[in-house]
């Protein structure tokens, strides 16, 4: 069987296996990551193909020389227990050498990721609530469109470890997607992206400097779209104003993973992150 087992890196319409294999098991991709995921880094999504057909899928996206993030690691339930899942894991670990690489885990899946050197950093919860309510009335919340790319790359660079300029500029202009920011003295002090998903929508990420601020931007991020749908959140449990304000709006746990690092946990904004951005690439 090895022979007729082929792993290489993803053409960009291949990414649509990815996310579909994502949705049967029920992570709930967005309507629009395709794109946003491949400017990631086009040479960082493996394919493994038997007898030519896919049946398993890996993320390894190289930010940079020192920093990379795993995910998207599915082999369909038919070929499971067979070693093609190893093998691609393993494809996908040695493209990141070197890297110091973070992941989010899932429960049933993080004594098997441990075993290939990662360690648990702390816990991402995803929360679901509703949509709707009314549009916050503040002239410094305005659509994020407005403020200089080159802004928002600077504020972002507390959240996460490397750069990622070429994913954001995609993630944030998504179609049918609303990112909005919160400005003071002509600086970006918050900012947040709701999106469409195959059921209802993600508020990914939601940065902001306070909580009150943080509060404010949920709030015009859901009266942005169509009312009474899911709204889903995943927050970073070490911001306690994060868990205060999924419960201060009662929203309900759906699952959570362990975020997961293989040499350190990069030292990150913690107080001002209230949502991340993507379980699938950090």
């Amino acid at each position: 069987m090895d022979s007729e087992y082929i792993i290489r890196p993803m053409m960009q319409n291949e990414i649509d296996f990815a996310i579909e294999l994502a949705a049967i098991e029920g992570w709930n991709p967005g309507l629009h990551d395709r794109d946003c995921f491949y400017a990631a880094d086009r040479d960082g999504f493996f394919i493994g193909l038997l007898n030519g057909q896919p049946i398993a899928c890996l993320s390894a996206v190289k930010y940079s020389d020192s920093f990379g993030f795993m995910g998207l690691y599915i082999v369909k339930k038919p070929y499971r227990g067979q070693q093609y899942g190893f093998k691609l894991w393993h494809a996908g670990l040695n493209y990141l050498k070197g890297c110091n690489i973070g992941l989010d885990g899932v429960v049933a899946q993080q004594d098997n990721y441990k075993k290939s050197g990662f360690q648990a950093a702390y816990r991402n919860i995803r929360y679901q609530g509703l949509t709707g309510g009314q549009f916050p009335c503040n002239p410094e919340l305005i659509e994020l469109a407005r403020i200089p790319f080159a802004q928002i790359c600077s504020y972002d660079s507390a959240f996460f470890p490397a750069d990622r300029a070429k994913f954001l500029r995609l993630w944030l202009t998504q179609p049918e997607s609303i990112a909005l920011g919160i400005i003071q003295s002509n600086q970006i002090i918050a900012y947040g992206v709701i999106r469409p998903c195959r059921v209802g929508y993600k508020v990914a990420p939601l940065f902001a400097d306070n909580p009150l601020l943080a509060e404010t931007l949920w709030l015009g991020l859901l009266a942005s779209v169509k009312e009474n749908q899911p709204v889903f959140l995943d927050i970073c449990e070490n911001n306690p104003h994060a868990r205060a304000l999924v419960e201060r709006h009662d929203l309900q746990i759906v699952f959570e993973t362990s975020r997961m690092y293989t040499k350190y946990m990069p030292a990150l904004d913690f107080e001002r992150m209230y949502g991340i951005t993507s379980f699938e690439l950090g």
